[in-house]
């Protein structure tokens, strides 16, 4: 571990963060040195919209007995919530371009684990981490991947971006403390890590941030913040409008694809089925005879399966023990 080599400011990123590492003061009705409007990137945003839906739209769903004739919908479902992820990766990619000083990383980067720099961050307060710098090639536990990692050159500064279409899953889980670990971790060997492999470039303020696609409340003293925030992330005004018009235009094309989808599923010549909450039957809404018809129910069916009769008293007999095969001991 080398330590005062550089003055390295770790944590996560936060609005007293981005100020402190700008050196220009914006005009009174600009924010920030650059500015972007959404007709400069329809045409690639358009297209990057058509590339989502396209694979959207061409995936296969595999059949699946609880989901029925539904499966087409459900599987739609999945690959949006796949495909919106990558569409912000990339949006955001694009406007960074308008940036000059920015480079950003991405294409599955992997950054290491490095154990000091886990125990470091499981144990301490981030204050007493700053200007400490982990060595990457050190002993690791593993990888993680940000999705992407920007840097201004001008500046020296940099931010592990970590983007999620929504927050809401995550909830009150570990899985949030553990995800903000690793990006923490990362964030302490990153300096030597972009020295070693990005042609010497060197940084000297490093920062972490869970963009939340669906801009609930941010909370930047925990590293949260809102997609609608991105323009402090960037420094570029306009960036944060630029992604809800990209998002509205993605939505627009989903909910058109969900629709016709759901329209198939219940063009059938079968009629819907439901379970008659009083009797435990499956019932027909509407028979083929325009008669409501009944099946025997669930309880019924699991009586005729299981013909033998409970026993308390486990018969004597040679009991074998094995993985699981077509006939144990064959």
């Amino acid at each position: 571990m080398n330590t005062n080599t550089a003055s390295i400011t770790i944590g996560e990123v936060s609005s007293s963060t981005i100020a402190s590492i700008s050196a220009i003061t914006p005009p009174a009705l600009r924010r920030h040195p650059h500015i972007v409007n959404y007709a400069d990137v329809a045409a690639d945003f358009d297209d990057l919209i058509d590339k989502a839906i396209t694979a959207i739209s061409t995936g296969e769903a595999v059949a699946d007995e609880i989901l029925g004739h539904y499966v087409q919908v459900a599987s739609l479902v999945r690959a949006v919530s796949f495909r919106e992820g990558k569409l912000l990766e990339q949006a955001m990619l694009r406007l960074s371009q308008v940036n000059p000083d920015l480079v950003v990383l991405t294409q599955s980067l992997k950054l290491p684990l490095v154990k000091a720099a886990i125990e470091a961050v499981s144990g301490n307060d981030w204050s007493v981490l700053e200007s400490i710098r982990l060595d990457c090639d050190a002993a690791s536990k593993g990888t993680y991947t940000p999705d992407l990692v920007v840097i201004n050159k001008t500046r020296h500064a940099a931010v592990i971006l970590d983007l999620k279409r929504s927050l809401a899953s995550y909830g009150d889980t570990t899985r949030m403390e553990e995800l903000k670990l690793k990006m923490m971790a990362t964030a302490m060997i990153l300096p030597d890590w972009l020295y070693r492999t990005q042609k010497r470039l060197m940084v000297d303020t490093v920062g972490v941030a869970i963009v939340d696609g669906a801009s609930r409340p941010s909370d930047h003293s925990a590293g949260i913040w809102a997609l609608n925030e991105i323009d402090d992330l960037l420094e570029i005004d306009g960036a944060a409008a630029c992604m809800a018009h990209l998002r509205a235009r993605f939505g627009r094309r989903v909910q058109q694809l969900l629709e016709a989808a759901a329209r198939r599923a219940l063009d059938l010549s079968q009629p819907p089925v439901i379970a008659d909450s009083a009797t435990g039957s499956r019932v027909h809404l509407l028979s083929t005879n325009g008669t409501t018809t009944h099946d025997r129910s669930d309880a019924d069916l699991d009586g005729e399966m299981d013909p033998h009769q409970d026993s308390d008293a486990l018969p004597a007999s040679r009991i074998r023990i094995g993985f699981a095969r077509r006939m144990l001991g064959a």
